[in-house]
């Protein structure tokens, strides 16, 4: 597997100008300090994850295309292959836990996909379930986060950022801050925007990539993790060609609670007018919770705003 680069990140970009404008570049005030949030959850599928579907499945040979994709996901980057593959009219498998929101399988179906459900509570290995998909149909894996063409695919958010922000002050960020599952979106960015510090923020008890940094080798999750909402930030461990980036260009992780989580969802909602789903708001509950402090060039990407309407509604009606 080749390692991705920034110079496939400026390739990507290119592609990903050709069919999608950029998403929004918000202000929010934070205790006095405005930062930047990156409208990630206003994508056509409700995520960053078609960036990195659409330059994977966009660089397959014809060959490679009419063999079809298998992707594994909990919803996102499901919907972003769906999509992508979809309008290059290919097949696309995806498999996704049997306990992914409702409205993530719907959508994924709806796009044409093939979804193949597995038990991670009944200690499924998704990746297992994909290899074996494609062994006997021949189709290509495009992981979630483990493809260098993906983690390119969505270092295009931080070359859109870096220009909107640049536009509005003068200067690129430096600081960003991006929810992380197994690291896909926080390699790209790092890769995107050298200059600025990337730092990765994950569930408590799902921190495998901060661990993983401040351990210097990849770790996986604890035995037992403590269950969370954020259904998009819960791999079981990140994979090499992630850690490679992310352990030359990331000094450490954050970690945030549910509670704060949902304190992010809400902030989102009454001022920028945002439905973000919880995996989504994970790098502006950080910010709100004092896990780090803002600068005037700090960028929160707000990765998602794929969420069932009745778990929204819960979430905005009660208080913590």
């Amino acid at each position: 597997m080749r390692a991705p680069t920034r110079a496939g990140v400026l390739r990507a970009a290119e592609r990903i100008a050709a069919i999608l404008p950029p998403t929004p570049l918000l202000t929010l005030d934070v205790a006095g300090r405005t930062i930047w949030c990156k409208a990630e959850c206003l994508q056509p599928v409700g995520a960053f994850k078609i960036r990195g579907a659409w330059h994977r499945l966009s660089a397959l040979s014809e060959a490679e295309r009419a063999r079809g994709v298998v992707g594994v996901s909990s919803g996102n980057h499901a919907q972003g292959v769906a999509w992508a593959a979809r309008r290059l009219g290919m097949q696309a498998t995806i498999v996704m836990p049997i306990d992914a929101p409702a409205v993530k399988l719907a959508n994924t179906r709806a796009l044409g996909a093939e979804v193949v459900l597995y038990d991670r509570a009944g200690g499924e290995d998704r990746d297992d379930v994909a290899r074996r998909i494609c062994a006997e149909s021949g189709a290509t894996l495009v992981h979630a986060f483990g493809d260098p063409w993906v983690i390119e695919g969505q270092g295009t958010a931080g070359i859109e950022l870096t220009a909107q922000l640049a536009a509005a002050t003068g200067s690129g960020p430096d600081l960003l801050l991006a929810p992380c599952g197994g690291g896909g979106l926080t390699a790209g960015l790092a890769l995107a925007c050298p200059e600025a510090t990337v730092v990765p923020v994950e569930p408590e008890g799902w921190d495998v990539v901060g661990r993983s940094l401040s351990q210097g080798e990849i770790v996986g999750t604890r035995a037992d993790p403590p269950s969370t909402s954020c259904d998009s930030l819960q791999p079981p461990r990140t994979h090499a060609v992630n850690f490679a980036v992310l352990q030359e260009r990331c000094r450490f992780g954050l970690t945030v609670s549910d509670s704060e989580v949902r304190e992010a969802q809400r902030l989102a909602f009454s001022s920028l007018r945002l439905v973000i789903e919880p995996g989504g708001a994970a790098a502006l509950a950080s910010v709100l919770a004092g896990r780090i402090e803002a600068t005037d060039r700090t960028v929160v990407i707000l990765s998602g705003g794929n969420t069932d309407a009745a778990a929204f509604a819960q979430v905005l009606t009660t208080s913590d």
